[in-house]
């Protein structure tokens, strides 16, 4: 299992403690040093690597990055994430280089090519390797000196490099500033909350390092024992807190910049609030940052979290104190989904003091009776909230931003409590708390405590970054009242929507007892929630054509104006194609003022019925074809009728062509039906003729037409644009590329709305690459090459009408008598395939003159017979096209 998450060094660490007092250290180079130019933009970065040698048998891969500007500058230590090694930094460490930084990075002991065992940040193991690394840059000419030994130097990471940040700073005074990411502050905290073994996370951890073999012997003799009783002890407990950053709290005392993962079943934000009270207690500066990334997925912010780490170095290495480092503490806040690509818009919000995670905010009356919960034997079924592991492709606990439930919970294994309706919306910034009552069969229970979102109807709820709190209630027997603190999270419960309180006996990620029990839940108070009102949202910034479309739109009146450019007079309709949906004549369109043409002497025609797929490889000038049909752009020579009129932009013959471009544009928060209908009303044209449901009815989207769009699939919003271009009904429905981004369930959906769309005496033209597709719902074919028409028809013309043969042969034919097939008279093109050979006649051309002619070039043939593949006919015709 690999634990090298969104950001560039997730899990990843360094090490060690400075010994106190500690003099001179002896760093034998063992091997070889090399330098080498990262890239060519300017200024130059080189690096260096080295192997250098610790505890005189351990040895540590090192890489040493800098600039190619003279003099001497502040160091940056940067560590890699558990499960990595310094190749996960390198591009970051080139960046620091770049921005003026010397840069050490190396690989922590057990990882990438260093040696020893994985201590988890041992004082005595890693953070004393990043003492001596200290050490290093001291005698290095290039590192910026406060005093003899001393290099001004920052240490930053994630995850496991963010915990050695952190430890580094309690352990050597040298250390100047601190960038921490999503790291734990108590190791024993995060793997053994509230006294539950976080089992899932604790067996990846070993897992990712290797094998328990791997670890320093008390660690996996701890790790065994916990593993194997399902109980975390005392001793173990002691173990990990001597290595967590905790255990010298009151001596971190450096500006500390503090970045945690909101969607993090790790490590979560509870973890860097403790790290921001006990720094700032000391009275350093500290800034906090909950990105939307963690361990458990989400958008990691690499860019922005970098940028803001560099300006952190900058004003405390640099001691720049015009960088602006940012506020006191930001929030990324999820604000629905673009529907051009699917990924989730992220907000900043901020405030000029860090909040914390229990502030003051509003109770929230909860209703329920007493409940009765069941332990099953061996905890199985467990209920899931996060799925530990799989996050990182492409982040489970984020959906639940977006409106999105992938929880499970067991009937009989729950309790639950539940508000009425909210009268308005709620935002939580924090942690809430609610007091239960619980009563045991048996005098230690565990339960798992969450929070869900409910809405309106029969909405799954929704687990806000899929966490929930663990809890050991020992003397449950007699019964006992129990304070929950829930996960911290920063999420919106919208008006109308409940809040549902759930206590379950299992969870997936943690070790529930294996026997058998029964727990009693009473609830005993009002649930209250932080709210923390002195964040502010920032404003979405305007779309850039909100500033450039009026200008533009200006310049082009002014020049029609100036110049006294006139209208061309747009062609009278056509009355013998009154009834003919398309006919494309003598069509060309040059590149810009080029003499290459994009589309030339294109002609072919349509019929009502029809279902069209225009193919074509790329370049061949589909799209510039399509944008022409729907006005978009002028052609430079033939036209285009529609219904017998001459298509020209603003042509009102338009309004009876319905298009669907890959991307349609909808707002997040709205339902599917009130998008359209919002885009209807947008049309001024009356709503009686949107036929709004008989459009819907073909699109096929049933319920989900109730629900926001925020919650949509991909499929589902690519059925809503078609739903949109259909709108109208328009007797021309023209589709580019429609099973963009669909699994094959939805593709077979999408072409069943096509032909349903056509049945009723409509016509579609869909561009498409999947040829399998447009075999399957597609009547006709229009067919282009390099802007110019190959072949136009039926589908089973072209794929079958005896022109195009499939010739077997008993052994490969070679490129030369390929060729030598191809020039034979009557024979349009040939092409070898994986059988034999593809061959495509003329119309003078015959099968039985092909045999003969093959068999006089010695073709081993074994059969002759009509091909009727779509993908092979294709190939064909476009290698035979000229």
């Amino acid at each position: 299992m690999d634990l090298r998450q969104p950001l560039r060094g997730l899990l990843r660490g360094p090490r060690r403690l400075l010994a106190a007092g500690a003099a001179a250290v002896v760093l034998a180079g063992a091997g070889t040093w090399s330098v080498a130019a990262a890239g060519d933009d300017p200024p130059a970065v080189h690096r260096t690597d080295q192997v250098m040698t610790m505890d005189g048998e351990v040895r540590l891969d090192t890489s040493y990055f800098t600039p190619g500007t003279p003099g001497r500058h502040p160091a940056v230590l940067l560590g890699h994430g558990f499960g990595g090694s310094k190749d996960d930094v390198r591009a970051q460490a080139e960046d620091l280089a770049r921005d003026g930084y010397t840069v050490l990075t190396w690989s922590a002991r057990g990882f990438g090519r260093s040696t020893g065992k994985i201590g988890l940040n041992d004082p005595k193991a890693e953070v004393a390797d990043v003492s001596r690394l200290i050490d290093w840059l001291a005698r290095r000419p290039e590192v910026l000196l406060d005093r003899q030994g001393d290099p001004r130097v920052g240490v930053t990471g994630a995850s496991y490099g963010g915990a050695i940040a952190l430890l580094a700073a309690g352990h050597d005074p040298r250390v100047d500033a601190i960038a921490p990411s999503i790291t734990y502050w108590n190791l024993a905290d995060a793997l053994f909350p509230n006294g539950v073994f976080k089992k899932l996370w604790a067996g990846y951890f070993i897992n990712s390092g290797g094998g328990c073999a791997k670890f320093q012997p008390e660690l996996c003799r701890m790790y065994e024992r916990v593993a194997e009783s399902g109980t975390p002890d005392a001793a173990a407990r002691r173990l990990l807190e001597q290595r967590s950053p905790s255990a010298v709290a009151d001596r971190i005392k450096v500006p500390a910049l503090l970045l945690q993962g909101q969607t993090d079943s790790l490590f979560p934000l509870d973890q860097a609030d403790a790290a921001a009270r006990a720094i700032s207690a000391n009275g350093a500066p500290v800034a906090v940052d909950w990105i939307a990334g963690g361990h458990d997925g989400g958008d990691p912010e690499g860019s922005r979290v970098e940028a803001r780490v560099t300006a952190w170095f900058d004003r405390y290495l640099k001691q720049d104190r015009a960088t602006d480092t940012g506020p006191a503490f930001r929030v990324t806040r999820t604000g629905g989904v673009d529907s051009t690509d699917g990924a989730a818009q992220l907000r900043g919000a901020s405030a000029g003091a860090y909040p914390g995670l229990h502030q003051a905010g509003r109770t929230v009356p909860l209703t329920g009776s007493t409940q009765p919960v069941t332990n099953p034997a061996g905890a199985n079924p467990p209920a899931v909230s996060a799925l530990p592991g799989l996050g990182a492709g492409g982040g489970l606990a984020q959906l639940s931003a977006l409106g999105v439930g992938v929880s499970l919970d067991f009937p009989g294994q729950y309790a639950a409590f539940q508000s009425a309706p909210l009268t308005r919306d709620l935002r939580i910034t924090g942690a809430p708390t609610a007091t239960v009552h619980i009563t045991s069969s048996r005098d230690d229970a565990v339960l798992f405590a969450k929070l869900y979102d409910v809405g309106p109807g029969d909405s799954r709820p929704v687990l806000p970054s899929q966490l929930v709190t663990p809890l050991r209630v020992t003397g449950a027997k007699a019964g006992k009242d129990v304070t929950i603190t829930l996960p911290a999270v920063d999420h919106e419960v919208q008006k109308g929507h409940r809040l549902r309180l759930v206590l379950a006996s299992t969870d997936l990620g943690y070790a529930s007892p294996a026997a058998p029990a029964t727990y009693t839940v009473t609830l005993e108070g009002d649930l209250t929630v932080p709210t923390a009102p002195g964040i502010t949202t920032a404003a979405a910034p305007l779309p850039s054509w909100v500033w450039w479309l009026p200008l533009t739109g200006s310049a082009v009146a002014l020049a029609l104006i100036l110049t006294a450019r006139r209208r061309t007079t747009a062609p009278a309709p056509d009355p013998a194609l009154a009834d003919v949906p398309l006919q494309i004549t003598g069509l060309g369109k040059k590149y810009g003022n080029s003499d290459r043409y994009s589309v030339r002497d294109l002609s072919f025609r349509v019929e009502k019925g029809q279902v069209l797929g225009l193919l074509g490889p790329n370049g061949a000038g589909k799209t510039t074809t399509l944008r022409m049909l729907m006005g978009l752009i002028r052609p430079d020579a033939g036209e285009i009728r529609v219904f017998g009129h001459a298509v020209r932009p603003g042509a009102p013959v338009l309004s009876r062509v319905g298009a669907f471009v890959e991307g349609a544009g909808f707002l997040p928060h709205l339902t599917g039906r009130e998008n359209l209908e919002l885009y209807w009303r947008a049309t001024g044209r009356p709503a009686e003729d949107a036929h709004l449901d008989e459009a819907l009815e073909i699109a096929g989207l049933g319920d989900a037409l109730a629900r926001a769009v925020r919650t949509y699939s991909q499929g589902m919003r690519q059925r809503l644009a078609i739903a949109q271009a259909m709108l109208g009904l328009p007797d021309l429905l023209i589709l580019d590329e429609p099973t963009n981004g669909l699994d094959p369930p939805q593709i077979r959906e999408m072409r069943e709305v096509m032909i349903r769309y056509a049945a009723g005496g409509r016509t579609v033209i869909v561009s498409s690459h999947l040829l399998s597709e447009v075999e399957q719902s597609c009547t006709h074919l229009v067919v282009m090459d390099r802007g110019r028409l190959v072949q136009t028809g039926p589908v089973g013309e072209i794929v079958g009408t005896g022109d195009t043969l499939l010739v077997g042969t008993a052994t490969p034919v070679e490129e030369p008598v390929v060729e030598k097939v191809a020039a034979l008279p009557g024979v349009a093109s040939a092409q070898r395939t994986d059988d034999g050979l593809l061959v495509r006649l003329d119309p003078e051309g015959t099968a039985p003159r092909l045999v003969a002619e093959l068999v006089r070039l010695d073709v081993p043939v074994t059969s002759v017979g009509p091909h009727r593949r779509l993908e092979d006919a294709f190939l064909t015709l476009i290698g035979g096209s000229a």
